[in-house]
């Protein structure tokens, strides 16, 4: 069984640590976790592990946030997974911070590498991981906020949180989305 984790964020030391970049610092968390090293491949960073009979590729598209289905696609295809194997880590305003929500499939909610994903992939029916930013911006101010550094007590609070993240990308690997969801969601 192979399976593809994609973690959303953009490229460069300027977006390193800000919140729409969780999907690429939790995939940092779990390549650690499994000591192996990402590489500049072709559209992402990828890296690769085997958990429990599966191999799980892990890629961070280098083509930023809002082509991130380029890379998506490319990687789905060059690997030959299926969509039901694939899990996006992204950043959701909608949720409060560090809460984190499992969904087998749903639509973008206005997150622009969503919607290119389910552009490229054609679809919303793969399974994303939501990992909650906050909205604690003013109107209009979103794109602000979201490309903005986490406070020093989110900074804190966030090992816990991606810990939990990577607690259930795994889980998704082994026992699937929706026992996942069961075991994991609020």
């Amino acid at each position: 069984m192979k399976y593809l984790i994609v973690g959303l964020g953009n490229i460069g030391p300027e977006y390193e640590i800000t919140r729409h970049n969780i999907g690429f610092l939790t995939l940092d968390r779990l390549a650690d976790s499994q000591d192996v090293k990402f590489e500049t491949l072709k559209l992402a960073m990828k890296s690769e592990f085997k958990y429990k009979g599966r191999l799980i590729h892990l890629i961070k598209p280098t083509t930023y946030m809002n082509l991130s289905g380029k890379a998506v696609n490319y990687w789905m295809q060059e690997l030959k997974i299926p969509k039901e194997n694939i899990l996006v880590i992204t950043d959701d305003i909608a949720l409060p911070f560090a809460k984190l929500r499992m969904r087998a499939k749903g639509s973008a909610a206005g997150h622009n590498g969503l919607k290119d994903i389910e552009k490229m992939t054609g679809g919303q029916d793969y399974a994303r991981l939501k990992f909650g930013v906050g909205d604690n911006f003013p109107k209009g101010r979103q794109v602000d906020y979201v490309l903005s550094p986490f406070t020093q007590q989110e900074f804190e609070e966030l090992p816990f949180a991606m810990d939990k993240a990577c607690e259930m990308i795994l889980a998704f690997t082994t026992i699937g989305v929706n026992m996942t969801m069961s075991q994991f969601n609020d």
